[in-house]
């Protein structure tokens, strides 16, 4: 799987000869700002909740692409109503087999709304299962103990999780999920866009580190292969 970073919680996937692209926030993003959204290419786009920092550039980015959007039933009623009409509903405990493989919504502990104020449905995570091996996008959200039943019952290559605090959990609890979800490769996401969520950075591998895990940091524009 090749992974690229396109700044706060907006991965590109390349897996089975797809490109997944999670919660599209970068023409609105400073940090980004040498990220062209016009240059991303995506197959299928799959949204956590419907805040602005994770649906920013999802109309945009659908229409240009064609790409499929995932996501729960509000959200796609949402992206009907602005004329992105290729969509895959779900909600949380169901599961979808796609081309690149099975997507299962899981639980996320946060609130959603769209950019226009109106409900945002359910937030959610995504547990991603494919032939190049498993992972967990785990969207905004507090630690929460429904975590345990991913380690209980996946084997995960790696994940994402939210490391800002303030929002979303913080290093801290990041590293219990981690525990959590049995899974040593970690994947930090939503930190430093904001002030409020910025972080020390070799603080927090320290942390991962003093549990015999690994924090990865990305580099906006950055790929790497796992």
């Amino acid at each position: 799987m090749i992974i690229t970073y396109y700044g706060h919680s907006c991965f590109g996937v390349e897996v089975s000869g797809k490109k997944l692209l999670f919660d599209p926030f970068i023409a609105s993003n400073p940090l980004a700002k040498n990220i062209s959204v016009q240059d991303i290419q995506a197959d299928y786009i799959l949204l956590s909740h419907g805040h602005e920092d994770h649906v920013g550039d999802a109309e945009s980015i659908a229409k240009r692409t064609g790409a499929t959007v995932i996501c729960n039933f509000e959200l796609h009623n949402w992206m009907n109503s602005l004329g992105v009409t290729k969509t895959h509903p779900m909600n949380i405990g169901g599961h979808w087999i796609f081309e690149f493989g099975k997507v299962k919504c899981v639980n996320a502990v946060h609130s959603s709304s769209l950019p226009d104020g109106r409900y945002g449905g359910n937030p959610m995570g995504f547990l991603v299962e494919t032939a190049e091996g498993n992972f967990y996008y785990a969207g905004d959200t507090a630690l929460h103990y429904d975590m345990k039943l991913i380690g209980d019952y996946k084997k995960i290559k790696f994940a994402f999780l939210p490391i800002g605090n303030n929002f979303t959990m913080g290093i801290d609890n990041a590293v219990i999920a981690s525990d959590f979800i049995r899974c040593e490769r970690i994947i930090g996401m939503h930190y430093d866009t904001f002030e409020p969520i910025r972080i020390n950075h070799e603080e927090a591998k320290r942390r991962f580190e003093q549990t015999s895990k690994e924090l990865t940091l990305m580099k906006i524009g950055e790929s790497i292969e796992l």
